[in-house]
C-alpha cells in the first residue's frame, strides 16, 4: 500500500496527524500524578460521545472483541441466557463468544443483510413471563454487511414488555460515527474500540457502564480477570496500560466534540449517500436488505453472480495501492466493501470511488468509468458543509 493513500476499510481507520502525535508521547509513569488527568479526559470525552451520564468508562488494552468479552463476563452469571440476532459476522461472534462462556443464548435467526428483528425480540420478551432472559444483545452497525439496527426500538420492546434484562449494545463501528445515545435508549453495556470512529490504532477496548449495569456486577460469576471492572476502581489499572493510546484518545474525543457530533454525523451520512449513489450509478445494489438499513460508515457492494468480488480488492490493492473491505462469512467473495468512517471528506471518499471504478472496469465489469464519481460529485456538490477540521 502507498501510505499516502487513503484507507476505505470500516477499520482500522485512517489516522489524523494531531491523533498519531498524540499517541507519539515519551515514557510515562502509568501510577505517576500525570496519567491521571490523560486517563480522566479520555473518560469523560467518551461518556459525552456516548451520551453517557450517571455512569462510568471503562478502557481495556484490546480491541472491541475484548470489549464483548468484558460486558458480558463483568453482567452475567454462569448458565444465564441471553437473547441475540445472527445476521452478519460480528453478531455471529458475538453469540459464539457468549457460548464459549457457558452461556444459553435464545438465537433469532436473520438473513445476511436483514437488521435486528425488533418484532421477533418483542415476542420472545413478551413471553419470557419468568425474566429468564438476562441481557439482550444488538450488534448495532454489522460491518460485514453494511447494515445498521435501531437499539431505540429495541430497548421500546424491552420496555413495552417491562423486561428488567440488560441491553448490551456493540458499537464498535457506529460509536463516534453515527448516532448513538446511550442514556436515552436505556444501554446498559455499550463496546466500541479505538480503531474505528475514533480514528486511533487499534489496542483500545472502550465500555460504556450504566449504573444498572454496575450493579449487576457485584453479583456476576461468570470468570474474569484482565477483564474485571472492578479491579480498574478508582482509575487504578493492575496492570501497564496503553498510556500513549489513552492520550490518543484524549485527544480524539476532543477532536470530535470541537466539530460537534452532529456534524460529525451528518458529515458521515452526507458523505455515506454519496457512496450508495455511486453504487446506484454502478447499477449495483447494497448487501441492505432496504435503503433505511444502510449505513453510514461503511457500504457492502455486491457484485454480479458468479464474479468474485475479492478480485476487487485484491486488484485495488495491488494496482492501485488502495484497501477495500472484502466480504466476510457467507457474502465471502459476493460483496466487497467502502468504510467512510472516522477521518473522511468528500474529496476522500470520491478517490476510493473513482479507485473502485477502475479495478472494476479493469477486470471487465460492465460500470462506466466516471459514472460512479459523478454521482458522488452532484450529491456532494449539493450539500456542502465545511471542511473537516480534523483533517488539517
Amino acid at each position: 500500500m502507498h501510505a499516502s493513500n487513503p484507507i476505505f476499510l470500516p477499520g482500522p481507520t485512517n489516522l489524523p496527524e494531531p491523533l498519531r502525535r498524540a499517541c507519539d508521547i515519551p515514557t510515562m509513569d502509568h501510577r505517576s500524578a500525570a496519567f491521571g488527568p490523560i486517563l480522566a479526559a479520555a473518560k469523560e470525552g467518551v461518556a459525552r460521545i456516548l451520551g453517557l451520564s450517571g455512569g462510568e468508562v471503562a478502557l481495556f488494552p484490546a480491541t472491541g472483541t475484548g470489549g464483548w468479552e468484558a460486558a458480558v463476563t463483568n453482567a452475567l452469571r454462569p448458565g444465564d441466557k441471553v437473547l441475540a440476532a445472527r445476521h452478519g459476522m460480528f453478531s455471529r461472534k458475538w453469540i459464539d463468544l457468549c457460548q464459549r462462556h457457558g452461556l444459553e443464548v435464545e438465537i433469532v435467526e436473520r438473513p445476511w443483510g436483514e437488521g435486528v428483528p425488533v418484532e421477533e425480540f418483542a415476542a420472545a420478551l413478551a413471553a419470557d413471563s419468568g425474566h429468564q432472559i438476562r441481557a439482550v444483545l444488538v450488534t448495532h452497525n454489522e460491518t460485514a454487511t453494511g447494515v445498521t439496527s435501531d437499539v431505540a426500538a429495541v430497548r421500546a420492546a424491552m420496555d413495552a414488555a417491562g423486561h428488567p434484562a440488560l441491553l448490551m449494545v456493540d458499537g464498535v463501528s457506529s460509536i463516534g460515527s453515527i448516532e448513538f445515545r446511550m442514556d436515552d435508549w436505556g444501554v446498559d453495556l455499550a463496546v466500541a474500540g479505538s480503531q474505528k470512529g475514533f480514528m486511533l490504532p487499534a489496542g483500545l477496548a472502550i465500555i460504556g457502564i450504566s449504573a444498572k449495569a454496575r450493579q449487576a456486577m457485584e453479583t456476576a460469576g461468570l470468570p474474569r480477570c484482565f477483564f474485571d471492572i472492578r479491579d480498574m476502581a478508582d482509575g487504578n489499572y493492575p496492570y501497564t496500560p496503553p498510556v500513549g493510546l489513552i492520550n490518543g484518545l484524549a485527544v480524539s474525543t476532543g477532536l470530535l466534540l470541537e466539530e460537534g457530533m452532529e456534524n460529525v454525523r451528518a458529515r458521515h451520512h452526507r458523505i455515506a449517500e454519496g457512496v450508495r449513489r455511486a453504487v446506484a450509478a454502478w447499477d449495483m445494489t447494497t448487501c441492505a436488505a432496504a435503503p433505511e438499513l444502510c449505513s453510514d460508515t461503511v457500504t457492502a457492494i455486491v457484485t454480479p453472480e458468479g464474479f468474485d468480488a475479492g478480485r476487487i480488492v485484491r486488484h485495488a490493492a495491488e494496482a492501485y495501492g488502495v484497501a477495500f473491505g472484502g466480504g466476510l462469512g457467507e457474502v465471502a467473495g459476493k460483496v466487497f466493501r467502502i468504510g467512510h468512517l472516522g477521518l473522511m471528506s468528500d474529496v476522500m471518499a470520491l478517490s476510493g470511488i473513482a479507485t473502485a471504478e477502475m479495478a472494476m472496469v479493469d477486470l471487465g465489469l460492465p460500470v462506466r468509468l466516471g459514472s460512479g464519481v459523478a454521482a458522488a460529485q452532484e450529491h456532494y456538490r449539493n450539500s456542502r458543509t465545511a471542511p473537516v477540521r480534523a483533517a488539517a
